[in-house]
């Protein structure tokens, strides 16, 4: 081939011999682990220099041919090189043939402004929507093809088969390096995006849980940012860690579940709670939860709010210890927890009768009464259900009429007592 010169044998000598204690070793590893970058110096220090003469004119030509390969084995990039892609593109594979042949013989790495223009290409994938497997089925073309070229031309030359396995090494770990700033542009890119969705998401859950309510305008702009699919309806899980030792998994639930657990009241948002509700045990192990009711989104406050009380009433043990309290299955003492004041103060009132007893004497008239206003029943119903003598019940029941009088007769009062009973009985844990 015209412009074609042997290779000369001056440097075949010196050449092979690193060639051999080079390659003698393990194939390289990952341009990010040390003992690769040192392997990698050696490498290139070990490559005659004369070679970048042989292939720096055939550089534009063999980038071209590149790209056409590139273009017809991997489909996301088969379209005109045109606009912002087509310039990164072509440009990355120019630089990437130009940087391999100028460091031929110089162990010296990539510079910065070549390193960043390969992270570039992979957060240019990022921003295209595509996964990093086509820009690293590209990479891997790219090295097919220039290797292809570069023997060809070293066979016809003469350069040792010792000097070509030395080439072919440097030339896949070259592509491997380029390959991982690629991986890691990509990944900067998607943690830098989720980071920002996260911060959104999680400044969604204030605004839908805002006092004052925030406008339904700003509700929907934040939900469109954050990339959620904004329900009619939401139900809001008050979340509470039970055990402050070690570090807390990462939940994974569904992408229609916003998790904010950072805060000083950690809760979860969801359209749907069976999205979330039968996984926080796997999910969320070290936690307690109580999950509200299916509110509108307008609403969603008081969701959180009905759930933050049961969740306060699991640690008072007015409610059952569970991993997950379903407010749905506590809305009666939840109502009547809602007002502690309020409600003493008419249990004070309803109850005034059975104040000058004795608590032991409360306690005993308190149960049978409500058990009386629970069931309508005779002595002999009421005594089964309290475990005592028919005759007992009667007593009592007797003593109760002569306390309360016609008020056992008036609906409302009757039902106030029941109430007061009812509520007592949750905030006392009196016997029943």
């Amino acid at each position: 081939m015209r412009g074609e010169q042997k290779w000369s044998p001056m440097t075949v000598g010196r050449t092979s011999r690193t060639a051999a204690a080079v390659s003698a070793g393990p194939r390289p590893r990952r341009a990010t682990d040390p003992a690769h970058a040192d392997r990698t110096r050696r490498l290139w220090a070990a490559l005659p220099p004369d070679l970048a003469k042989v292939f720096r004119p055939r550089a534009a030509e063999a980038a071209r041919e590149i790209l056409q390969e590139i273009q017809r084995g991997v489909p996301e990039y088969a379209r005109p090189l045109e606009g912002p892609f087509g310039e990164i593109i072509t440009a990355g594979v120019e630089s990437a043939i130009m940087q391999f042949i100028e460091r031929l013989g110089h162990p010296g790495g990539l510079g910065e402004d070549e390193a960043a223009m390969f992270r570039g290409l992979g957060r240019l994938e990022f921003a295209e929507g595509r996964s990093p497997d086509s820009l690293q089925a590209a990479y891997r073309i790219g090295a097919r093809m220039a290797w292809r070229r570069m023997s060809e031309l070293c066979q016809r030359i003469g350069v040792p088969a010792a000097v070509l396995g030395l080439l072919a090494e440097s030339l896949f770990a070259y592509i491997d390096e380029l390959s991982t700033l690629s991986l890691e542009g990509y990944a900067l890119a998607q943690a830098r995006t989720a980071g920002a969705i996260e911060r959104r998401r999680k400044r969604l859950v204030d605004l839908l849980l805002a006092d004052p309510p925030a406008s339904p305008e700003a509700i929907a702009d934040l939900a469109v940012a954050a990339a959620w699919h904004l329900p009619e309806q939401v139900a809001v899980v008050a979340l509470k860690c039970h055990d402050q030792s070690g570090e807390h998994p990462v939940p994974t639930f569904d992408d229609s579940v916003l998790v904010d657990l950072e805060g000083a009241s950690p809760r979860l948002v969801a359209a749907d709670p069976r999205l979330c509700v039968p996984f926080l045990g796997t999910e969320l192990p070290r936690w307690r939860a109580a999950v509200g009711p299916v509110v509108p989104v307008a609403e969603a406050r008081q969701s959180w709010l009905l759930a933050q009380r049961a969740q306060q009433a699991v640690q008072r043990g007015l409610l059952p210890d569970k991993a997950v309290t379903d407010c749905a299955d506590h809305l009666s003492a939840l109502w009547l927890l809602s007002d502690e004041l309020l409600m003493r103060t008419l249990a004070d009132r309803a109850l005034a009768p059975l104040a000058a007893l004795t608590e032991k004497q409360r306690a005993r008239l308190s149960e049978t009464l409500l058990a009386w206003l629970q069931t309508h029943g005779g002595a002999p119903e009421i005594a089964a259900r309290l475990g005592v003598h028919p005759q007992t019940v009667r007593y009592r029941l007797h003593q109760l009429e002569k306390l309360f009088g016609e008020r056992l007769r008036d609906q409302d009062t009757r039902f106030d007592i029941e109430l007061s009973l009812r509520a007592l009985r949750l905030l006392e844990s009196t016997p029943t």
